[in-house]
């Protein structure tokens, strides 16, 4: 017997509480079985009409009663299953797309043959009715009886709940394109948003506190951060290193906008945290170069870098975001890693009403920790382990402090009214849950498709994930094959091996989409590529054919270029490597534990640079040239303890005297009545070639790069990765065996005429 008829006949058999059963779900366990009237209507299907634009109306209805259900014929629908939905999601919660079931190749299309979108729209009542019809009576049954009786029985409170009530609401679906994505890794990308576009939907924001998240790609930064961004989206300038400076600005409206940048996928850079915090330095002055000159002077104290796969910082953007409340706008250009990021840093599971329950470990447990190590190394780590919980239990007091005395902004506006407006550029935000439907991360560039809106806290904010703009058109993918495209996209770090270019060589990448050829003669170049396309080295002559696809000759690894793109490559220009790197590349010549020798004191210079490869990658390029003839170490000449101070008031008094006889020239011009910029030109252009010369002494060695069109190249200082990655040398005394012999020498003894 089914455990809900043997709990009824308990029931039945208590006098207090008589309760009436339906005779069709059990006649034997009646007393006076009364004759079944049945009636024999026929069953009408759920009605599939639908709008895509309507809100989705919920059907109330009540708990039907016994004599009902005995009325009722067997095979008739159950009035308590659950409510069928007219109208699909507003929009796709995975790309934003507005739901649409026209356009099957455009975003948004739902095709409603889908068992996930039948099951949302609530046509698939036949099949839940037959599984929960039973279960539906015997609930309605138990709602009549005493909550002591129940007790008694053992039964819990859940248990008189229905099936239709307990049962949660269904996920709301994607659209095809995006369940495309998801499960095929297949679809069409959208036409990527201009700036323009994205300062009037932000204009658009209904709340008073803004802040933007400049989402950096960290495996081509910084040639993913979009130029004059402030300027475009109409915010405040970034803040100066002046003390005295503002860190917030008053944009219309009366409302707060800031600034933050976040270079996501930082895993690609070193394969510690602690490596990759210690290249914040680095990272800030490549950030401030690309910025421009007029934020050369700026505080960059808004830099994080974040890595979504592995955890790294993403808890304390969460906690900044739920501090910060109002809109949180993710802008950055395509496959930066905008959605994943999203997934990652969103406050999910928090309310109105939401504490963060963490463990506080007591004062005996500390004590524990402390006396249990064995080690001062192990020592020292539990006590950093322990003062990093009290200042995570700290800030997150003072965050929880600081929502008490901010009340939740209350968003008077009605979501309906911004959804059927036409002209509107925001859509309206999705319903508020606890564990929202989050934006598909995909390596499709322009993916997402329209704004996404999620709020979170209810009421305390909304994260926005925004549409990518668009780099370089036509994209690098264009001209590669396209069962080829993901071997543009870097997914892991990379451990680079050294390639060696001796004059005559040339490096090309993915078979010749990219070629890297040295100018400079006579130099010996070392090239680290950290890209995700195999790289080859061959004859400069080879590399033109290759690249060109005038080549009849096959590479051992096929190349990777479409059809009929030879044509279109032209030079991406000339890069020097003029970044003075001798003190981290010389090995240990320069090493304090070694002859503490200074690298100004060196007979030769390492000069390098990064190539970018825009969304794909970089190439650390390096070379060695020789100090000029003549030269003498500086630490063989002894110096005026003052020449610092000498050389600036030397500099100073040039200047004023070229200021003074700059002036002298345009009196000199004016009175004579002749054109001022000819006499200035006239007066000092032998001394500016002059000037030009000394700038140019340095030779730097020089690289030509060949891609498509002539773009998706930049440049940048260089990071020196070789020197974390790559296979892991083991010293000498650390090897359990010896090296195997060399042979050599034997085999020539054992040649006939060989040495004896």
């Amino acid at each position: 017997m089914r455990p809900a008829l043997r709990q009824a006949r308990t029931l039945l058999n208590h006098d207090a509480h008589p309760i009436l059963i339906p005779s069709f779900l059990c006649p034997a366990l009646l007393r006076a079985p009364a004759p079944i009237p049945r009636r024999h209507t026929p069953q009408t299907a759920p009605s599939k009409k639908f709008s895509t634009f309507g809100r989705a109306q919920q059907q109330p209805s009540a708990a039907p009663s016994t004599e009902d259900i005995e009325d009722a014929p067997l095979d008739a629908p159950s009035t308590n299953a659950p409510p069928s939905r007219t109208s699909l999601p507003r929009a796709c919660p995975g790309c934003g797309a507005p739901a649409q079931i026209f356009d099957k190749k455009e975003a948004g299309y739902y095709n409603v043959d889908r068992r996930v979108v039948q099951k949302y729209l609530g046509w698939d009542v036949g099949r839940a009715q037959e599984a929960t019809e039973e279960d539906e009576v015997y609930a309605n049954a138990l709602k009549s009886v005493d909550p002591a009786l129940l007790g008694e029985l053992g039964l819990e409170k859940d248990a008189v709940q229905s099936p239709s009530e307990s049962r949660g609401k269904p996920e709301i679906p994607v659209c095809d394109r995006c369940h495309s994505l998801i499960h095929h890794r297949t679809g069409s990308p959208i036409d990527h948003p201009t700036v323009e576009a994205i300062q009037q939907t932000i204009a658009e924001s209904p709340h008073r506190r803004n802040h933007i998240y400049h989402v950096v790609d960290a495996a081509d930064f910084p040639l993913s951060i979009v130029p004059h961004l402030q300027s475009s989206l109409r915010i405040p300038k970034l803040r100066t290193q002046n003390r005295r400076a503002k860190h917030k600005g008053w944009v219309a409206n009366d409302r707060i906008a800031e600034i933050s940048f976040i270079i996501t996928r930082a895993d690609l850079l070193a394969p510690k945290k602690e490596q990759v915090d210690a290249l914040m330095p680095y990272i800030t002055e490549v950030l401030r170069d690309a910025l421009g000159r007029e934020n050369r002077g700026a505080r960059l104290g808004n830099v994080r870098l974040v890595s979504a796969k592995r955890g790294w910082w993403t808890t304390q953007v969460k906690e900044d975001i739920w501090a910060r409340g109002g809109a949180g706008w993710m802008v950055g250009k395509v496959n930066v890693g905008k959605s994943n990021l999203f997934e990652a840093v969103f406050p999910k599971g928090r309310g109105a009403d939401y504490q963060d329950v963490r463990k506080v470990r007591s004062t005996a447990e500390r004590e524990e920790m402390l006396n249990g190590a064995k080690s001062l190394d192990e020592l020292a780590r539990v006590q950093n382990l322990l003062a990093e919980e009290d200042a995570q239990t700290e800030r997150l007091a003072n965050i929880r402090q600081e929502h008490m005395h901010q009340p939740p902004e209350v968003d008077e506006h009605d979501p309906e009214d911004d959804f059927e407006d036409p002209d509107a550029l925001l859509p309206p935000p999705q319903p508020y849950t606890l564990y929202p439907v989050l934006p598909i991360a995909s390596s499709l560039p322009g993916t997402t498709a329209s704004p996404i809106r999620i709020p979170f806290g209810r009421n305390r904010g909304e994260l926005i994930d925004m549409p990518g703009l668009a780099r370089t058109s036509p994209g690098l993918e264009t001209f590669v094959q396209p069962t080829s495209h993901d071997e543009l996209v870097m997914t892991s770090r990379i451990n680079s091996q050294r390639y060696v270019l001796k004059p005559g060589q040339s490096l090309i990448l993915g078979g010749g989409l990219i070629r890297i050829t040295p100018v400079t003669e006579d130099l010996v170049f070392l090239l680290h590529p950290f890209v995700p396309i195999h790289p080859h080295v061959t004859r400069t002559e080879k590399a033109i054919a290759y690249q060109t696809q005038t080549s009849d000759r096959q590479l051992q690894v096929p190349p990777i270029l479409a059809p009929d793109v030879g044509s279109r490559m032209y030079s991406a220009g000339r890069f020097q490597l003029k970044w003075d790197v001798t003190k981290r590349l010389a090995g240990p010549v320069t090493d304090k534990t070694a002859g503490k020798v200074k690298p100004e004191n060196l007979p030769f210079r390492i000069w390098s640079t990064d190539l970018l490869v825009e969304g794909v990658g970089w190439i650390e390029i390096s070379a060695q040239t020789r100090r000029p003839q003549g030269w003498k170490p500086e630490g063989h000449v002894k110096k005026d303890p003052n020449h610092a101070r000498a050389a600036r008031e030397a500099e100073f008094a040039a200047m004023e005297e070229r200021k003074n006889r700059k002036f002298a020239a345009i009196a000199r011009a004016e009175k004579e009545g002749r054109d001022v910029d000819q006499v200035l030109r006239e007066e000092f252009f032998e001394e500016d070639i002059k000037r030009k010369h000394a700038e140019l002494q340095d030779d730097y060695p020089e690289v030509e790069v060949f891609s498509p069109l002539g773009k998706f190249v930049g440049q940048r200082r260089p990071m020196c990765a070789s020197l974390v990655g790559g296979p892991k040398s083991v010293a000498t005394r650390d090897r359990k065996e010896r090296p195997r012999r060399s042979m050599v020498s034997v085999k020539g003894q054992r040649k006939p005429g060989g040495v004896s």
